[in-house]
C-alpha cells in the first residue's frame, strides 16, 4: 500500500503532537528552574520568565555536595554496566551455544529467580553484606552486577539462539579457540543487544533509590538519586532548586539513550548484519 503525501503529513503531525505532550513536563521544569521565586508563585502563571536565571542551577548544585553524588553515581553505573555486560554475555553464550548436562533445568532455575521480588531478598542480602563489612560502601551496589541478571541473560540468549551453528564451526576449522570465537565473532554480532542491556542497566542503576538508601548512611557515599531525595526533603517549599536538580538528574540517561537508540532498535529487532 502506497502512503500518500497527505497521509505522511497527518502521521508526522500526530507524532509531533504526541512528542510535545510527553516533552511538556520537562519543558515546564526547565522554564520553572530559570524563573525567580516571585515568577514561580505569580498568578496567573507566567510561562516565559523575564530573564533566564541559569545561576539557579549553580546555586542548587553548590547547596549540597552534588559533585560527590554525581561521581558516586557514575562509578556505580559504569561498574555495574561493565559487570552486567561481561557476566550476562558469557552466561548467555554458554546457554545458547553449548550442550551440557542439566542445561535446561539450570536455565529454568535461572528464569525462576525473576519471580522472586527484591523485597524478599533485601534483608538476607543486607545481612550478607554486613557480614562482609560492605555496609556504607559502594560494593553492595556494584559487586552483584558481576554475577549477572536473569532478564539480561535471557535477552542475550534468545538473540544468540538465532545465529546459525555454521558460523562457529567455520571458525573452529580455521583454528580459532573457544575464547577467540566468543571475542572476535560473537561479541561484534551482539553489539545491538549488548547496547540494549547497557542502556537498560544505566537507566535502572542511575535512578535506583532503594538500594543506596538501605546500604549507605554516610553522605559522602550518596548517589544522585539518594542525594536528590535528601535535597528535596530540605527544600520542600523551594520549587526552583528542586526543578533544577531534577533536570540535572534526568540529563545523563537521556543523552545515553539519544546516542544509543540506533543500537537499541537493532537489539530489540534481533537483526544480524
Amino acid at each position: 500500500m502506497k502512503i500518500t503525501r497527505k497521509h505522511k503529513i497527518i502521521v508526522y503531525t500526530l507524532l509531533v503532537l504526541f512528542s510535545l505532550y510527553f516533552l511538556f513536563p520537562f519543558l515546564w521544569a526547565l522554564i520553572t528552574a530559570l524563573k525567580t521565586q516571585q515568577e514561580v508563585f505569580s498568578y496567573p502563571p507566567k510561562f516565559i520568565p523575564d530573564a533566564a536565571l541559569f545561576s539557579n542551577f549553580i546555586e542548587a548544585w553548590n547547596s549540597q555536595p552534588f559533585g560527590v553524588y554525581f561521581k558516586n553515581s557514575v562509578i556505580v553505573t559504569v561498574m555495574t554496566t561493565i559487570g552486567q555486560l561481561i557476566s550476562c554475555s558469557l552466561v548467555a553464550y554458554g546457554f545458547a551455544r553449548y550442550d551440557f548436562k542439566f542445561k535446561n533445568i539450570l536455565f529454568i532455575l535461572l528464569l525462576s529467580t525473576m519471580m522472586i521480588p527484591w523485597d524478599v531478598t533485601m534483608i538476607p542480602l543486607y545481612m550478607e553484606f554486613n557480614m562482609f563489612g560492605w555496609i556504607n560502601t559502594l560494593k553492595p551496589l556494584i559487586v552483584p552486577a558481576f554475577f549477572g541478571s536473569a532478564y539480561n541473560i535471557f535477552l542475550l540468549r534468545q538473540f544468540l539462539m538465532n545465529i546459525p551453528k555454521d558460523l562457529e564451526n567455520a571458525a573452529r576449522i580455521d583454528g580459532a579457540n573457544e575464547f577467540q570465537i566468543f571475542y572476535k565473532i560473537f561479541l561484534p554480532i551482539m553489539k545491538g543487544p549488548l547496547t540494549l542491556v547497557a542502556v537498560l542497566n544505566i537507566i535502572l542503576v542511575w535512578n535506583d533509590y532503594l538500594g543506596p538508601l538501605i546500604y549507605l548512611s554516610d553522605q559522602s557515599k550518596y548517589t544522585m538519586a539518594l542525594g536528590l531525595a535528601s535535597f528535596q526533603g530540605l527544600h520542600e517549599l523551594q520549587i526552583i532548586p528542586i526543578m533544577a536538580m531534577t533536570l540535572v538528574m534526568v540529563i545523563p540517561p537521556v543523552i545515553v539513550f539519544f546516542f544509543a537508540q540506533k543500537y537499541i532498535v537493532e537489539g530489540l529487532s534481533g537483526s544480524i548484519k
